[in-house]
């Protein structure tokens, strides 16, 4: 009878660094290798070359920087990692981004948790286990700025403001959207008026962004 493998929780962490700066990944590495039960196997300095380490090494979480410079970025990446059939690693991100959009992106991808860098040592080792045993693993202050999103009631534009906001998306001024939905163009400055109000942003690229953030947009 064969033995069963051991679970992540009991045997050493087999873990991949992923982060474009080496000084950074070097100074994981420092610091990874005074934790009990974590063995780093390797280090990628982008999204691609995580993708073809981890499908080589097989390790059980992958720690992985959002913002990486030039070709695939951190998210893509972990939905590329989590997503396929068989039982590939953990995605644990690991950044200096705690924005509601950088957070969202990140969960919707598949990452089992998210840290940010000013992290404490112990808490990043701890981090690491929990996700190797896929529990969730949340910065503090990310944890609070979920739970105060989801707290929060989200706004209720109606549908004009939708269609104006989803013109403001594209990037058209206010002629064009007025056009563009055969409105005037005061109209259009009230909608905005209004959509700034509830939303809760004094400009145009606020709107979007603050839309995006709270997924008001397709």
């Amino acid at each position: 009878m064969s033995t069963p493998e051991p679970s992540p929780s009991e045997s050493c962490v087999r873990l991949l660094l992923c982060d474009d700066h080496a000084v950074v990944r070097a100074g994981l590495r420092a610091l990874l290798a005074s934790a009990d039960g974590i063995e780093v196997v390797g280090e990628a300095g982008s999204g691609e070359e995580a993708l073809a380490m981890a499908a080589r090494l097989r390790p059980d979480v992958v720690l992985m920087d959002l913002q990486l410079d030039g070709g695939m970025d951190g998210v893509t990446a972990t939905r590329h990692l989590t997503s396929g059939t068989g039982a590939g690693p953990r995605v644990l991100v690991l950044t200096m981004f705690d924005t509601d959009a950088d957070v969202t992106r990140a969960v919707e991808a598949g990452a089992t948790g998210y840290l940010l860098k000013a992290e404490q040592p112990e808490e990043l080792f701890t981090a690491i286990r929990n996700a190797a045993s896929g529990r969730t693993a949340l910065s503090a202050p990310v944890a609070d700025r979920l739970l105060t999103r989801l707290r929060s009631p989200r706004p209720t534009l109606s549908p004009r403001e939708h269609e104006i906001l989803g013109q403001l998306a594209r990037g058209l001024g206010n002629r064009e959207i007025a056009r563009a939905l055969f409105i005037s163009e005061a109209t259009v400055k009230t909608h905005l008026g209004r959509i700034y109000g509830k939303l809760g942003v004094e400009t145009r690229s606020g709107a979007v962004a603050a839309a995006k953030e709270r997924r008001l947009l397709p």
